[in-house]
């Protein structure tokens, strides 16, 4: 049961609040996971509350003062998590970076945010802070990982380590003082006078539809939000999730920290990025979240194992998907099965799911989450009928995340669930959804005018996107409200829809839809490497790279087959019929945010796309047959150069459309 108001008459309305509460409550219980070096180490709650206290204490010695920002930059360390309630306890604010972002995009971050101090992963972000910290007001970088640091100046730098050995020497040291307080005991009273209307982390938003901003969240709204989904998902100090996703994300805030903190449970931190499918078979977390894409590459290597698998392993795992298929989604949802179709699900789980699911890491999930884009109807009906309880949410930074739920049993791969617990959505005037919730932003730092724009006199705030509610009040996003248009004939045009669409086949990994005021619909297509190299392979098509891939005539026909089967369902809708996509060409590189092509959570930046490729749109539009592209690029390694290439444009018939509503419901 949830307590994160008020066990034995005290308020737990802050983050460090409650990881006193939970020391006391589950001490001994695992409260973080980290695999290094190919071992799981375990801190109990009881140890998570040393570590964080004796670290803040060492940074305030370091000079650290209430309201100071201190920046969190790496992926998903014990430390870096501590750091933020350290820094919380303090009466700080930490700020999560991305830990991909190149030093220019950290320093316009952090000048932003006025930090004054700094958390780093390792020496890839000592490097990338250094680079910057002379522009800034930042007094000290502490780093976790000392790899490549030992002959670093210790001017301004420090060992997360070592900060914790000055803390619990400061508190060693006063509590045999013989006085009256000691510094365990100032932290403690500090703790307690924290106040839920405390700014308790600024994230800053993906800067899709222009500047990142910084939204400030407070303690109270953040706990309580979690408290409203953990009761509603039924989380509690049994559960465990992998945290892989990005510390400066809201889905990580929200997942592995203000849940976990509500609730109790452990979260578990992968060795690195390219070990995180391997640990979660080793973890087998019951609560995990992962955007579309993830759920799309995993079934990809699922369809290329079986290829290579044997001829009766073939027929039996296509024989018992489609028993899956048929009663799977039923079962779950606990709807009336015959008890023959259960006695043949059971077999097919023992010698087909069962294993599929232990592969995958998937086999003790009892609650999975996918958010962030829209998911393919196929896709999502896959893993719900293998038993795996997925289900979609709607959400926003300035949400605290949740906007929309699917409740149990009312899951639909279409829409997104209707209102979050204590949350109100409405849609305006002009199709624009809007809501307001528990865990409501409390402003934009520093712009007070963005703020007044996005949130309404009587407190809604706007998302930005259009949608509708269904007859069952579950609401169905279509687009970004500013992007929807129209053909020059009138037919409403909804680019990030039809795009999404594109994105279920896979063989597309990204696509730009076109069309607003234009006399059709075009698409840039990118390819997805792995699915048709994979391809390329078995049918013996020799290539170089990925442009010669690209550009190859058989991959050109793939991608008009996938276009046209999406135009053909088009065509059953007739307020979105005459949006069927007319031509299109494939990239000759992938969209990619170090180009600036796309947000850090791959969100296409369309005004610079749209530039960057101007060239190519123009082509589309006037019956070119091909067109020429010059584009700069930035290798792995950083370093910028430029690729050419010509692109063959393709043509696509129009699928007709129904001429009535109930032409198309037949």
């Amino acid at each position: 049961m949830n307590d994160a108001a008020g066990a034995s008459g005290r308020e737990f309305n802050t983050f460090p609040k409650l990881l006193l509460r939970n020391a006391e409550k589950w001490g001994d219980r695992p409260a973080i996971r980290e695999k290094d070096l190919g071992i799981w180490q375990t801190w109990s709650w009881t140890q998570v509350l040393d570590e964080v206290r004796s670290f803040a204490i060492g940074l305030t010695d370091l000079g650290f003062a209430r309201g100071d920002k201190v920046a969190v930059v790496g992926d998903n360390r014990p430390r870096l998590y501590w750091t933020v309630m350290a820094v919380q306890s303090l009466g700080g604010i930490p700020v999560p970076v991305y830990a991909d972002a190149v030093a220019d995009e950290v320093a316009t971050l952090l000048a932003h945010a006025e930090v004054r101090f700094a958390v780093a992963e390792d020496q890839e972000q000592v490097d990338k802070l250094q680079q910057v910290q002379d522009r800034l007001n930042l007094a000290h970088i502490i780093y976790d990982d000392p790899r490549g640091l030992v002959d670093y100046p210790k001017d301004r730098l420090s060992s997360f380590e070592a900060v914790q050995a000055r803390g619990r020497e400061i508190m060693a040291r006063s509590s045999g003082s013989g006085e009256a307080s000691n510094a365990g005991d100032d932290w403690l009273a500090g703790v307690a006078a924290g106040s839920g209307e405390d700014i308790s982390i600024i994230l800053y938003t993906s800067g899709t539809t222009g500047q990142s901003k910084g939204v400030m969240l407070s303690a109270e709204r953040c706990i309580a939000a979690a408290s409203d989904t953990v009761t509603f998902d039924r989380l509690t100090e049994e559960d465990e999730a992998i945290a892989y996703l990005p510390l400066a994300w809201v889905g990580d805030h929200y997942l592995n920290y203000a849940q976990a903190m509500v609730a109790g449970f452990c979260i578990a931190c992968p060795e690195n990025t390219e070990t995180v499918m391997q640990d979660l078979k080793e973890i087998g977390p019951s609560y995990y979240f992962a955007p579309p894409r993830v759920f799309e590459n995993l079934l990809t290597s699922v369809t290329i194992r079986m290829e290579d698998a044997s001829r009766l392993k073939q027929v039996m795992f296509g024989y018992f998907l489609k028993v899956a298929g048929k009663w799977g989604e039923k079962l779950l949802n606990g709807d009336p099965v015959p008890l023959g179709a259960r006695a043949l699900y059971k077999i097919g789980n023992a010698l087909v799911y069962a294993p599929l699911k232990n592969v995958l890491g998937f086999s003790k999930i009892r609650v999975a989450y996918t958010a962030g884009e829209a998911i393919g109807p196929d896709l999502f009906s896959f893993y719900r009928s293998l038993g795996i309880n997925l289900k979609q949410l709607y959400g926003q930074t300035e949400a605290f995340l949740y906007v929309t739920v699917q409740p149990d049993g009312q899951v639909r791969a279409e829409t997104v669930g209707p209102a979050a617990p204590n949350t109100q959505v409405r849609i305006a005037e002009n199709g624009e959804v809007q809501f307001r919730s528990p865990g409501q932003f409390v402003g934009y730092y520093k712009e007070p005018d963005k703020t007044a724009e996005t949130v309404t006199a009587d407190g809604f705030v706007k998302t930005g996107d259009a949608g509708y509610f269904d007859p069952d009040g579950h609401l169905k996003i279509i687009d970004r409200a500013k992007d929807v248009g129209k053909l020059d004939d009138g037919t409403l045009f909804a680019p990030k829809y039809l795009e999404n669409k594109l994105k279920f086949f896979p063989n597309i990994l990204e696509a730009v839809a076109l069309g607003d005021g234009k006399p059709y619909a075009a698409a840039l297509i990118n390819i997805d490497l792995t699915a048709v190299s994979n391809w390329a392979e078995r049918n013996n098509v020799a290539y170089g790279s990925y442009q010669e891939l690209a550009a190859n005539p058989q991959v050109y026909d793939m991608i008009a087959s996938d276009i046209d089967k999406m135009n053909a369902s088009l065509a059953t809708d007739p307020n979105l019929a005459g949006s069927q996509i007319q031509r299109f060409l494939i990239l000759h590189k992938e969209l990619d945010p170090d180009d600036g092509e796309l947000t850090r959570t791959r969100k296409v930046r369309r005004n610079i796309v749209a530039d960057k490729y101007e060239p190519l749109l123009t082509a589309l539009f006037d019956g070119s047959k091909s067109a020429h592209i010059d584009t700069e690029v930035t290798f792995e390694d950083g370093r910028k150069g430029r690729i050419s290439a010509d692109l063959e444009i393709r043509d696509l018939p129009m699928h007709p459309a129904p001429a009535t509503l109930k032409e198309a419901a037949e």
